[in-house]
């Protein structure tokens, strides 16, 4: 890493990333290099900005954030990846260990604990908020999701997670496939799929299974 901390913030709540820009950019040592309001955006953003740490929210529109990370981490293996999101569910902290994001803060955390993540991921260290590292284990087999907190929704795949957020949040099947860039049909394919491997069988249990299990804000 260099000297200065080069830091991309991806969030699509403006607010949010403002306050987070004014403190970061305040912080010795820190430089925010870039902004970007979606995933999609970020990938071009660390091209361009060439940030050390990219500090990413988990819930927002458009591309998934982990199919993001990834690529980022593909083509910029220096570049490391931070989440912060509201939720520690254990879909999400099992996908960010799957994308070697180095760091998950969650949300209720001070702006200290911030600015701890992003020194200690910098200096070639991890960090996770307490909420995720209660639900991991480390061993010979590496960093993973413990298996007494695995669930159904581990078996869910990147796009059924996403069709399934839609669903919660009220999207018709139409909207879904516009929003995702894909034919009915393909919408039509993971909603088959999520209700088998939920075994709910009904759009509205879904959409009730997804806010239950915190998968979406209520």
């Amino acid at each position: 890493m260099r000297d200065i901390v080069r830091i991309l913030l991806v969030d699509d709540h403006a607010l949010l990333r403002d306050s987070f820009e004014r403190v970061l950019g305040g912080i010795p040592g820190f430089q925010v290099v870039g902004t970007a309001d979606n995933a999609d955006d970020a990938i071009g953003a660390v091209m361009q900005c060439d940030p050390d740490i990219v500090l990413m929210d988990i819930d927002m529109p458009g591309m998934i954030c982990f199919d993001a990370a990834q690529r980022i981490g593909d083509m910029r293996p220096e570049t490391r990846v931070v989440f912060l999101s509201a939720f520690h569910h254990d879909y999400y902290i099992e996908q960010a260990l799957k994308v070697n994001a180095r760091g998950y803060v969650v949300k209720s955390e001070t702006p200290e604990k911030v600015v701890e993540a992003i020194e200690r991921v910098a200096g070639g260290g991890v960090f996770y908020s307490q909420e995720v590292l209660n639900r991991i284990v480390a061993d010979t087999r590496g960093v993973r999701l413990g298996d007494a907190h695995r669930t159904r929704v581990s078996t869910l795949s990147n796009r059924e997670m996403e069709v399934l957020r839609y669903i919660a949040r009220g999207l018709a099947k139409k909207q879904i496939a516009g929003t995702m860039h894909v034919a009915v049909k393909t919408v039509d394919g993971h909603v088959t799929r999520l209700m088998s491997k939920l075994d709910i069988h009904d759009r509205v249990e879904l959409a009730r299974f997804a806010i239950r299990e915190r998968l979406v804000e209520a």
